[in-house]
């Protein structure tokens, strides 16, 4: 059940048995030669409705901006500010518990906005409380980060072992492959493996340390039947993981 795809008297019906929801964010950003752009929102999209459909879940639209400064020295990568992030989870926020939404589980592909979505969670309940809202004191967030499931990692690790890297990664890719099958890229790959190991800095120190976007990785071992498997793991995962939420106290 998608909230874009629903009226209002169906979410009011829907909120008669379940106060949770699920946000789909990701990034678009850079990912190396043969990665297409929006790979984080895509991977998360695609898993959060596959999470919904598991559990009979509404599924929000798709935050596809995130937090990657850092990836903007290269051409196609956009980005939020981590104010204008947290900001913006707020927003989404407030209205939704004034209607009774009161669990919200963000299946995240971008390992930048993590920290934001903390920061923005720990804002967020006392920026609720502040408002007098009914429920604020109710109010849970997650964030799950498919691609750190345990399942996902293991299955990663055995089939990339350390060619996985930390971005550009092969199970990304093959996730969007699988997604996307009409738009696969090639390109050269040179070398096979990227660098790794310089710490994250400014966007211009990102480009020079990581010249064609990748970290440790070789996402030219990533095919579509790869994709599919780390769909259904990160699905069957993920629902366990949001059914578990749901029912915390």
């Amino acid at each position: 059940m998608l909230l874009q795809l629903s009226t209002w008297p169906e979410v009011e019906s829907y909120l008669q048995h379940s106060p949770g929801i699920i946000f789909p964010i990701g990034s678009t950003e850079q990912h190396g030669p043969n990665g297409l752009i929006g790979t984080d929102a895509i991977c998360a999209e695609a898993i959060a409705k596959g999470v919904g459909e598991s559990t009979q879940t509404l599924v929000g639209p798709t935050l596809n901006v995130g937090m990657a400064l850092h990836h903007t020295a290269f051409p196609g990568s956009i980005s939020l500010r981590p104010s204008t992030l947290i900001a913006v989870i707020q927003d989404y926020l407030k209205p939704l518990v004034r209607y009774g939404f009161t669990r919200f589980f963000f299946i995240n592909g971008h390992g930048g906005n993590v920290a934001t979505l903390k920061a923005a969670f720990a804002e967020a309940y006392a920026y609720l409380a502040e408002a007098n809202l009914p429920r604020a004191d109710q109010v849970r967030c997650r964030v799950a980060n498919w691609y750190l499931c345990r399942e996902v990692y293991q299955l990663a690790k055995d089939l990339y072992g350390d060619q996985e890297g930390s971005h550009a990664t092969p199970s990304e890719v093959a996730l969007t492959q699988y997604v996307y099958p009409d738009h696969i890229k090639q390109a050269q790959l040179d070398p096979a493996v990227a660098p790794s190991g310089h710490p994250i800095y400014g966007a211009t120190d990102f480009r020079q340390h990581y010249p064609d976007g990748r970290m440790g990785s070789n996402p030219g071992l990533a095919t579509p039947e790869h994709g599919r498997q780390f769909y259904e793991t990160a699905v069957k995962s993920l629902s366990r993981s949001y059914l578990e939420f749901l029912a915390e106290s």
